[in-house]
């Protein structure tokens, strides 16, 4: 068990590093890292191979360590509501996870309702940032921002992390 524990956590901290590390390949363009969602990868595999908890610990410090350390996201609103959105999607990946059978299917059901829920978070905290700075946040900035413009990291969270979780699931 104590053993579990310390592998889950080195692993936490390789995910972590890896989250970080990922949006360097977007050229720090913030406007390719909207679209690619490279910080989603590891944090949703976290929660996968780590557990809910881990997960959701790795998708609060992820964005926050980045805007502490490089300003990149900005600290407010986006990187306090990118760490709500992928503690969301680290959290709901491991429940579901958890709770559903270890087939394919639900392997891929269990990754979208992580992706809605956090998508969902993240309009409802940045809406509550932009009324606290006396912005406006509608639905169809929302879904452009969510969806629209994340067309293209949402076809890769659905390729890469189904693939890569079947992967482990196989080696154990």
């Amino acid at each position: 068990m104590k053993n579990k524990k310390i592998k889950n956590i080195v692993l936490s901290a390789l995910f972590i590093a890896m989250a970080y590390i990922l949006p360097f390949l977007t050229g720090q363009i913030p406007d390719i890292g909207n679209m690619l969602c490279p910080m989603h990868l590891p944090v949703i595999l976290c929660g996968y191979i780590c557990g809910w908890q881990y997960g959701l610990a790795a998708g609060v410090i992820s964005p926050l360590l980045r805007s502490l350390t490089i300003s990149m996201p900005a600290l407010f609103p986006r990187a306090v509501c990118m760490a709500a959105e992928l503690a969301v999607y680290g959290m709901m990946a491991g429940l579901m996870y958890k709770i559903f059978p270890k087939k394919k299917i639900y392997i891929y059901l269990s990754l979208i309702i992580s992706m809605i829920a956090g998508r969902i978070v993240w309009g409802f905290a940045m809406f509550i940032c932009m009324e606290v700075l006396g912005k406006s946040f509608g639905f169809s900035y929302f879904m452009a921002e969510s969806v629209f413009n994340a067309v293209p990291g949402i076809i890769i969270q659905l390729v890469v992390i189904p693939l890569a979780v079947m992967l482990i699931n196989k080696r154990k």
